[in-house]
């Protein structure tokens, strides 16, 4: 079935306020009497809304805590690489995460000039950076609640091994993270954000040519090139919208 809004601007009614959203996730506080608004991470991360109380910045406070302390709990001294999507909440739990990052001097990168990174992307520069590493290794935080609502927020942790982290890890990661909050979150290290990234431990990296250049070594481009196909590709506003000019 077709929908009657295909190829049409999308009607105001369902347009998101983004001012009002991220206003919910600076200001709204989660309840942790109430189990919705805890830290509860499924089978890709935790996620939830600003508006109800389920994806804010406390939330993000307390996990990128929890990750920091999970990262020193396993030795992992090597970067973290820091990605977001294009959901509205992302670009301040990002703000929020680089700010938590910096205070606990983590060495962490974030997509130049503010871009989005797609979460393949994430997990090659994790890869890269760990092949033929035995210690000192790197892993990474995605803020992404995936293909949910434009009014939702995600965020997810990625280890060593570049993937989802397992089980065992995001339960650890969700007890810190629900015990901080239970705590206000005076557990947390944080500094402004305006000081955080001119941190030594924080840089600005463009993620985008190293995957690209990548691509020839798991995808035979020559051999495309040659076969005279023609692709339409639209990436629906999603996190990787930069990146199919320059594959193109």
């Amino acid at each position: 079935m077709i929908s009657p809004l295909a190829g049409k601007p999308a009607p105001k009614e369902l347009l998101i306020d983004v001012a009002a959203l991220e206003k919910a996730y600076y200001d709204n506080v989660p309840d942790m009497d109430n189990p919705a608004q805890r830290v509860a991470f499924g089978t890709s991360g935790h996620r939830g809304k600003p508006a109800d109380g389920s994806f804010t910045e406390s939330h993000i406070l307390a996990i990128t805590q929890a990750v920091c302390d999970y990262r020193a709990a396993q030795g992992y001294s090597g970067p973290l690489y820091l990605g977001k999507d294009t959901h509205a909440a992302s670009d301040p739990a990002q703000r929020t995460a680089i700010e938590v990052l910096a205070a606990n001097g983590v060495s962490c990168f974030y997509q130049l000039k503010n871009g989005n990174t797609p979460t393949p992307v994430i997990s090659h520069a994790i890869l890269r950076y760990n092949d033929n590493r035995t210690s000192g290794l790197a892993d990474g935080i995605v803020i992404t609640p995936s293909h949910n609502p434009p009014t939702d927020g995600g965020i997810k942790y990625n280890g060593p091994d570049g993937g989802p982290a397992d089980t065992e890890v995001t339960t650890w990661i969700q007890n810190r993270a629900n015990d901080l909050l239970r705590e206000k979150n005076r557990g947390v290290k944080r500094i402004p954000y305006e000081k955080a990234v001119h941190e030594d431990c924080v840089s600005a990296y463009d993620f985008l040519f190293p995957y690209i250049q990548d691509l020839r070594n798991v995808v035979d481009l020559d051999l495309i090139s040659t076969t005279g196909v023609s692709l339409g590709v639209d990436p629906l506003g999603g996190a990787g919208r930069a990146y199919w000019q320059p594959i193109a």
